[in-house]
């Protein structure tokens, strides 16, 4: 078995996946810098309250529900090609699920020695799932994502009525401290993840329901066969339900709003509800855009973006490990600082972008890919 050439590959896929890396290092370094989770100053000062409303409404919310989408529309992408080159299904289906096996061992060993906020652990555990349970079930089944949709713009509409007929007043923003991020030793840092990844790993795996819905739109063909209309629904229904949804916890993360003790942690489920929706603004986006560029000349960037969403793994993993490098009183001791955690969370993605750029001109593949494919493939 061979991986898709380059010229290929469908374009929004990879343009989604190098975008969600960017939202994925502005989220992690709000948490890791600020030392805790989502990541907010409660006395934000300046500009950092304009920045918390953005960092709220389009990032926070939206970058695990757009990861989630792409490992689901990847699952059935990858299922179909292998199918259309006669390849058996138990075939199929073995090598997805060493692959998210391993991926579960990634996930665990980036969780305990770089950063506990890490995905690749629960997102190994729900492929796994995906792939003996749902993956080859009839087209009936993947019409419950709809549905689920359906449910979710709803239940969206009760916490809005419930936070719009809710009180005022000045309680902190609802944030859970990240103890391995203020841990004064590297010892001290393992010793709470060693807690706290397992945690995180159990909250994580109900994105299962984010892949679903992604694979969903995998076997509607949104992006390989894109209908401008659909496109069209999407961008603006998903960004319009996720800015109503997280824009209250925005104003409230950036000072401009306070509320009671209740009425906050009915914000705060709104806008975590509100992701999804964003995430499917993001690959609509990223659809149309392939659109738009189609086959012709690609320019610099969307080539440098696209090329780093196939090195999605190492680029993720890079991540975490520049993380512990620059946060950590024990290393650079760079946490603190708002702006600071902004700023190495977009140079450390600008970096991976032009590495992927460059392996890309000399046809090399990702590390980490490369190692997944032997153990996954058995070569």
């Amino acid at each position: 078995m061979t991986s898709t050439p380059t010229g290929e590959r469908v374009l929004a896929p990879d343009l989604a996946r190098g975008f969600a890396l960017l939202l994925v290092a502005l989220a992690h370094t709000a948490s890791i810098f600020l030392g805790n989770t989502p990541g907010v100053d409660q006395t934000p000062e300046g500009l950092e309250r304009p920045y918390f409303v953005v960092l709220f409404v389009l990032v926070h919310a939206c970058a695990l529900p757009l990861f989630g989408m792409m490992l689901g529309y990847g699952m059935v992408q990858f299922a179909d090609r292998q199918e259309a080159l006669g390849q058996s299904w138990p075939r199929t289906r073995g090598i997805l699920l060493r692959r998210h096996a391993w991926l579960l061992v990634f996930g665990a060993v980036d969780g305990v020695l770089f950063f506990s906020g890490d995905v690749l652990g629960a997102y190994g555990v729900v492929g796994m799932v995906f792939a003996l349970l749902l993956l080859r079930r009839g087209k009936g089944f993947y019409r419950l994502p709809v549905l689920y949709l359906g449910f979710g713009v709803c239940y969206l509409a009760v916490l809005m009525y419930l936070v719009l007929t809710g009180n005022s007043g000045s309680a902190p923003v609802p944030s859970i401290e990240d103890a391995s991020s203020l841990a004064p030793t590297y010892g001290d840092a393992v010793r709470e993840r060693l807690v706290e990844w397992p945690m995180t790993t159990a909250v994580l795996l109900s994105s299962i329901l984010f892949v679903w819905v992604g694979a969903w739109a995998a076997k509607k063909r949104v992006l390989e066969e894109p209908n401008r209309k659909l496109l069209l629904f999407g961008l603006f229904g998903g960004f319009g339900v996720a800015i109503a949804g997280a824009l209250p916890m925005g104003l409230f993360a950036g000072d401009h709003v306070g509320f009671d003790e209740e009425t906050a942690g009915l914000v705060k489920l709104m806008y975590e509800g509100a992701g999804l929706f964003g995430a499917i603004g993001y690959i609509s986006l990223f659809g149309l855009i392939g659109m738009a560029v189609g086959r012709k000349r690609r320019g610099v960037l969307v080539t440098a973006i696209s090329a780093l969403g196939q090195r999605t793994l190492s680029a993720y993993l890079f991540q975490s490990v520049a993380w512990l490098i620059l946060a950590p009183p024990f290393m650079l001791g760079l946490g603190g600082s708002t702006f600071v955690a902004a700023a190495c969370g977009l140079g450390v993605w600008l970096l991976t972008v032009v590495v992927a750029y460059v392996m890309q001109r000399r046809a090399y593949r990702g590390p980490a890919e490369i190692l997944v494919r032997k153990l996954a493939y058995r070569r």
